[in-house]
């Protein structure tokens, strides 16, 4: 896990099916900046080799940013590489999220996020390289990335109606798992219409990503 920040385990334990066991780590991600995430990338290699060397059947090394400012090319190969290295099974958050999309079917996403400024063009060129027209992936403004955890989920929520009202697409998707937004998911897909990708839900669905449902297209070679 990329940010010491408990909610993420506290949302995500009730999703999973019984008998999933956990062995969580923890990076150190501070400032949510382009620059840090390219900084202490290597943070993710030694406790991915700390995990393999526990014999964990799979590896999760979660945190979409930091692997989307690498762009979606660089993401694969490092996967491809980790895999082969660990001889594990290993997905980033960002390609669950790209099955995820390919799954539902959909070919446009309108992206909201809780960061602010260029960094969220990396975000969108990242679902742009994977086949998905972006219309828009919507920031949250003044906003310190060490306070995206006390975001009122009603906050999130008109953020996300407003800023689709203008740019509508065919899914909603939601980057990060630091906000807690699980709450909102089902009130958006109601009034909006459309489906939610959130972090959280797709990472713990009922089938495992080799059982996805994407077609030849997807752009993953870790499925």
């Amino acid at each position: 896990m990329p940010t010491l920040r408990s909610g993420t385990l506290i949302d995500l334990v009730p999703l999973l099916p019984r008998g999933v066991g956990l062995l969580p780590v923890y990076l150190a991600f501070r400032e949510g900046t382009e620059d840090e995430f390219k900084r202490g990338f290597d943070q993710y290699e030694t406790q991915i080799a700390r995990l393999a060397d526990r014999r964990c059947d799979l590896i999760h090394p979660e945190g979409a940013p930091p692997f989307m400012v690498r762009g979606l090319t660089d993401e694969t190969a490092l996967v491809d590489n980790w895999q082969r290295k660990f001889r594990t099974p290993i997905f980033t958050s960002g390609q669950n999220h790209i099955h995820a999309l390919y799954a539902l079917g959909v070919k446009s996403i309108f992206g909201a996020t809780y960061f602010k400024g260029a960094i969220n063009d990396l975000y969108a060129k990242y679902f742009t390289d994977a086949g998905f027209a972006v219309h828009g992936m919507q920031g949250l403004e003044g906003l310190a990335f060490a306070q995206v955890q006390d975001v009122p989920s009603s906050r999130i929520y008109d953020l996300i109606k407003a800023g689709f009202a203008k740019n509508p697409a065919q899914c909603i998707y939601m980057l990060g798992s630091g906000w807690r937004a699980l709450d909102i998911v089902e009130r958006l897909e109601q009034s909006l219409g459309v489906p939610v990708v959130h972090p959280q839900t797709a990472r713990a669905p009922g089938r495992s990503a080799s059982g996805c449902t994407a077609t030849s297209r997807c752009p993953v070679s870790a499925c």
